[in-house]
Formats: C-alpha cells, sequence, structure tokens
C-alpha cells in the first residue's frame, strides 16, 4: 500500500506454538564540450535533496498477504488471500483478516485443522468469504484494505504482524461494485433460472428460462431495473437465426408490482473442445448487464446444481450429434 506504514509485530501472549547494483555503462570517449555542458547544466540547478526511502520499500515483514481471486471463487462470494513466508525458517499461521471500507465487515480467514504451515520463501493461497458489501457513498473513503495475520515461528511466542493487504487486480472493488449490483436489483425483482431445460428434438438447441419476480411495491418507490441485454458465456452461447430461435430479449424494463415473468434464450453449446464441461468454472454463471438507478453493470445469475448438471449433459450430447 503506497504510504503505508512498516509492518508492526505485536508478541500475543499466549501459549507456545506447536509445531545487483549494476554498474553504469561509461562510453571509451566523452566529447570535452558534451561534458561542459553538463557541466553548466549542474551550476545553474539547484542542489535537489536526496528523497528519504518510502515506507513502501522497507523490508517486507516475516508474512505478507495479497489479494486474489481464481475462477472457482468467483460467483461464490469468495476471494483468496495469498499468504508468502519471507524468512528462511517455516512459519505457522492461524489466522488472516483483511479490513477494507468495501465491506461490512473483516474478511477473515482460519485453517480448519487450527494451522497451516508455511515453507520458507512459498506462498499458499487461501479461500475467504467475502462479508455484505458497503454500498454506499466512498468517495471520500480509501480503498486501501489493511490485513491482521497471526502467525508463530518454531520455538517462539505466536505473534501478531499489521500489514498491508495489496489488490494489484482490483479483486475487492470489483466484487463491491458487482455485490452492490445485485442488492439493488433485488429490490426491484428476484432473478432466476429455472430449473427445467428443454432441450430440441434435435438435442443441438436448448431454452433457458429467466425468471424475474418484481417486488411488491414499497412506499416512496424503488428505481425501475433495465436489463439491456443478456451474454453468452464460456459454455453457452445465443442460438443464431439458422435455429428458428427469436433474439435474446433486449432492453427489458421491470417495475415494483408488476406481474413475473419468464424470458426464453435458446441457447447453443459456445464450445466443442475435450475441455469444455470437464474444466468449466462460470459457463453456468449467465451475464446480464443492467442499470438500477444510478449503478450499472453485470450481473451474473447462476444456474441451480440440477439445471447446471443438465446444462452439461445438453452441451455434451449437442456437440457429440453436431
Amino acid at each position: 500500500m503506497a504510504g503505508a506504514s512498516t509492518p508492526r509485530t505485536t508478541a500475543i501472549r499466549r501459549g507456545p506454538a506447536s509445531a545487483r547494483t549494476a554498474r553504469p555503462e561509461t562510453g571509451d570517449r566523452v566529447l570535452p564540450f558534451l561534458t561542459a555542458a553538463v557541466l553548466a547544466v549542474s551550476a545553474c540547478s539547484p542542489q535537489q535533496p536526496t528523497p528519504a526511502a518510502s515506507p513502501a520499500a522497507a523490508a517486507p515483514g516475516p508474512v505478507t498477504i495479497e489479494v486474489n481471486q481464481s475462477r472457482d471463487q468467483y460467483g461464490q462470494h469468495a476471494i483468496l488471500l495469498q499468504l508468502t513466508n519471507t524468512t528462511d525458517g517455516l512459519l505457522t499461521v492461524d489466522l488472516a483478516r483483511v479490513s477494507s471500507p468495501l465491506f461490512d465487515g473483516d474478511i477473515e480467514w482460519t485453517p480448519q485443522a487450527g494451522s497451516l504451515e508455511l515453507p520458507p520463501h512459498q506462498p499458499k493461497s487461501v479461500p475467504a468469504q467475502l462479508p455484505p458489501p458497503t454500498c454506499a457513498d466512498l468517495a471520500t473513503a480509501s480503498p486501501q484494505a489493511s490485513a491482521t495475520v497471526s502467525f508463530a515461528a518454531a520455538g517462539q511466542q505466536p505473534a501478531a504482524l499489521s500489514l498491508p493487504a495489496p489488490d494489484p487486480f482490483g479483486v475487492l472493488p470489483r466484487n463491491n461494485s458487482e455485490l452492490c449490483l445485485a442488492a439493488d436489483a433485488a429490490k426491484v425483482a428476484g432473478l432466476a433460472l429455472d430449473p427445467h431445460l428443454e432441450v430440441a428434438a434435435d438435442g443441438r438447441t436448448a431454452v433457458v428460462l429467466l425468471r424475474i419476480s418484481p417486488q411488491p411495491t414499497a412506499p416512496g418507490g424503488t428505481p425501475p431495473l433495465t436489463l439491456h441485454s443478456v451474454g453468452g458465456t464460456p459454455l453457452l452461447a445465443e442460438a443464431g437465426p439458422e435455429s428458428g430461435a427469436e433474439p435474446w430479449p433486449r432492453n427489458v424494463t421491470v417495475r415494483t408490482g408488476e406481474t413475473g415473468t419468464a424470458l426464453a434464450l435458446r441457447v447453443r453449446p459456445a464450445r466443442c473442445d475435450p475441455h469444455a464441461v470437464a474444466e468449466d468454472k462460470v459457463g453456468t454463471l449467465l451475464p446480464l448487464t443492467v442499470t438500477v438507478g444510478t449503478r450499472e453493470g453485470v450481473l451474473k445469475v447462476a444456474a441451480s446444481g440440477p439445471l447446471r448438471a443438465q446444462l452439461y449433459d445438453f452441451v455434451t450430447q449437442a456437440c457429440q450429434t453436431g
């Protein structure tokens, strides 16, 4: 974290833990007039003080932490915390906690086995569930996250380390934006995929039903939800006109108090390589581009377990048929 203070280690009173500087190259000959010019500029220029070392450039603590997210966590409101042991000895970690103004509560991880062994200079990533997002105006709040890691070295007292929690890929802001958009959309209507998949007689296409269930009209009014478009996934694509399918709906406005409806989305396999189903992580998360009030973005609706299984079977069979 830019401008962060040097990591601080505080002893915890409890029982012992079980457990090149490059050499600048100079030419063989330097023109005399060039040397004189450089000296003249130096003589006329005020000397600048040598800047002090940035706190961020200070040596890291025994443990560092970084925020990340893989496809396994995407759609599950979870992230990864990457812990790295910067020492030459084995460390054990029994707690990692990240605090961010983007979330209402700490992002916390504790190992199921009581502690996690971190070998020297080796990173390990652990999953952590996200708490509810903070959806108020955070224009004046720092997006930087901080962390506390509880660890111990062999034969030493456990300690708590306070340190920055870098987020180089913007995982926390992205998840905050998506979760707040989903929360605002839920105030207008429930969005869900019907658990039953309607497969065409030839097995080449199928229909996924997107069910929209508007909420009752609330006092004070709620801004409408506009569904601008539905996108494909790595596994599913919009069936083309050659299949006789209607185009996927666009610019559908939903208001509270309205009658529920279902949008029929005829799909086809987006890919038929052998790894399409076997390695799928997000192929059954349907992306909807929506606007609710002042928020706009992509809202992903996940298929239930039964529908996900039917979609995998459909793609497998359709690829074999085609």
